[in-house]
């Protein structure tokens, strides 16, 4: 029997990565309930079960061309448990985060204040990395929301010289906040 189920997963494996729609819908009709069965299993969530075992088969037919597979539903398994325990892991971490964040008594959640606070934390650690001086600056003007007169003559500079650290430390911030996707959040800000 073992031979067939290998010639089986040999067959569906090979069509699959030759693009064959049909047989991946063979596939996905063949092993969709057990694998949701898997997921549930462990999540007691079915629309998260479901989410997970979709984005299995999603990266599946994506990746087909590069997988090696041997046995096809040994690997569906496998990757559903992973990706479900990916997922179980990234929500306890998000409730440890919201415990963390939030008083005691106020469970309820704001993601946008989350969200704020993390890219406020972000940009903390971007003007960290800048030089001394322009770091400074860049603290007094928008942390203490001193003019540019001021910061001049608090630290013995030209108000041009404040200016150009400003500009630099705004550069440094888009650079950085545009390589993970923060532009709007960039503009908001600032």
């Amino acid at each position: 029997m073992k031979v067939l189920l290998d010639d089986f997963d040999k067959q569906y494996i090979a069509a699959i990565k030759n693009g064959d729609k049909e047989a991946f819908a063979q596939v996905y009709e063949h092993y969709w309930k057990k694998l949701l069965a898997i997921s549930f299993q462990h999540t007691k969530n079915k629309e998260m079960a479901e989410e997970i075992v979709q984005d299995v088969f999603i990266s599946l037919w994506q990746r087909r061309s590069k997988l090696e597979i041997e046995h096809l539903s040994s690997y569906l398994a496998t990757a559903v448990k992973f990706s479900t325990f990916k997922m179980l892991d990234r929500t306890r971490r998000q409730e440890m985060i919201r415990d963390a964040v939030l008083p005691k008594d106020d469970h309820q959640l704001d993601e946008e204040v989350i969200d704020a606070r993390f890219l406020q934390e972000y940009v903390d650690g971007i003007v960290e990395k800048l030089p001394e001086r322009c770091k400074l600056v860049f603290q007094l003007s928008r942390k203490e929301q001193k003019s540019h007169q001021e910061i001049a003559e608090e630290l013995h500079i030209s108000e041009k010289a404040v200016e150009a650290n400003i500009t630099r430390a705004l550069k440094m911030l888009r650079i950085n906040l545009r390589r993970v996707g923060f532009s709007l959040f960039l503009f908001l800000f600032l």
